[in-house]
């Protein structure tokens, strides 16, 4: 996918038709890849639903199969195309990324995981605030709310008062992202990759706390075995890496001394500074108040399952699609030096490329 091939943004100086009532000029990529079909029907629902607000562009990794079915239900209702097979990388999320908004027809796009469900009100608010800066990080929040949407839910209040959470969706400038060369496909935390390619490249980004965007909750199997993955995230993070390995040796040192009332204080602390978070920007009408009482449970469980990723990562890194990956996120310094080395206003750095020179 060279700059050859990146369908051109309409002319500033050429006639455009007027979008239809209520219709965005905005696009929705959607980098899926599914291992069942489970909740096909419901996805199909918000897909027709959403097609008739933006254009919508699947970006589908799913085994031939599942994608076959896809096909089936999403002819003529969103453009439905595999990652482009020129694209190397080892993240399935970050290719279907750059190859949707490669393909995306406006400036405005909105990247999001299966999982997300926009309305029209988050849509408008997202494109009237790409008018002023290159990306926005909304705030997701579970409905319905299952014990272990719940108990997700303690950090992201948490979250919400130390910088902000890590949603599934972003929203972008298409061409901020063309300009700046997209972003590294092979890291693990791909949207704090994306959001510190942005600021390297000299980009703007808003996080604004009162942007609600709804999310489903997953199968508790599957978040079940992302609880140490997620630990591993903060690798890129190493200020709340070190917060959350300093938890289990402070609560043991606590019961050596014989001094349980420090723990009871702790998470007395802990449930104040959700309720912090779950009030800021209006919180309250989308996170019940029972949810801060889920965010000392969420603390201590950070805590074992950092030193598991810690281990995992002198084991060489996360499992990932039947190889692994060690680099969660690349700092930004180390992202402005790469930007340096590298000619802008292409995607070709992530390209496989063949003898010759060109795509394979």
């Amino acid at each position: 996918m060279t700059r050859a091939t990146v369908p051109p943004l309409p002319h500033p100086g050429r006639s455009v038709a007027a979008p239809a009532p209520d219709r965005l000029p905005m696009a929705y990529v959607l980098p899926l890849r599914a291992a069942d079909d489970h909740g096909l029907d419901e996805l199909t629902g918000y897909l027709r639903e959403l097609r008739r607000r933006v254009d919508v562009v699947v970006v589908d990794g799913s085994p031939p199969e599942l994608f076959a079915r896809h096909a089936d239900a999403w002819r003529g209702l969103v453009r439905h195309v595999p990652p482009d097979p020129a694209l190397r990388g080892r993240n399935g999320k970050a290719l279907g990324v750059l190859t949707g908004v490669a393909l995306a027809r406006h400036e405005h796009v909105v990247i999001a995981d299966d999982d997300v469900r926009y309305d029209l009100p988050a849509l408008r608010a997202v494109h009237d605030l790409l008018d002023r800066v290159d990306l926005v990080r909304p705030q997701n929040h579970f409905a319905p709310l299952p014990w272990h949407a719940w108990w997700d839910t303690g950090r992201t209040l948490l979250a919400r008062v130390f910088g902000g959470d890590w949603p599934g969706t972003l929203a972008l400038r298409r061409s901020t992202f063309l300009a700046m060369g997209g972003y590294d496909p092979d890291v693990l935390f791909e949207n704090l990759e994306l959001v510190r390619t942005v600021r390297a490249y000299g980009g703007s980004t808003a996080t604004p706390a009162w942007l609600y965007v709804r999310r489903l909750p997953p199968t508790a199997g599957h978040f079940l075995g992302q609880r140490v993955r997620q630990a591993y995230d903060e690798t890129a993070r190493p200020a709340w890496l070190l917060a959350a390995l300093a938890v289990l040796p402070a609560a043991a040192v606590a019961l050596a001394a014989r001094r349980p009332g420090l723990l009871v204080r702790a998470g007395l602390v802990t449930v104040a500074v959700a309720e912090l978070g779950r009030r800021r920007a209006g919180g309250a009408r989308v996170f019940p108040a029972h949810t801060t009482l889920a965010a000392p449970a969420w603390v201590l469980e950070r805590g074992v399952c950092a030193w598991l990723a810690v281990g995992r990562r002198l084991r060489g890194g996360v499992p990932y699609a039947g190889s692994r990956l060690r680099t969660a996120a690349h700092s930004t310094r180390a992202l402005r030096r790469l930007a340096t080395r590298h000619r802008p206003d292409e995607l070709t750095r992530w390209v496989e490329t063949c003898e010759g020179g060109g795509p394979c």
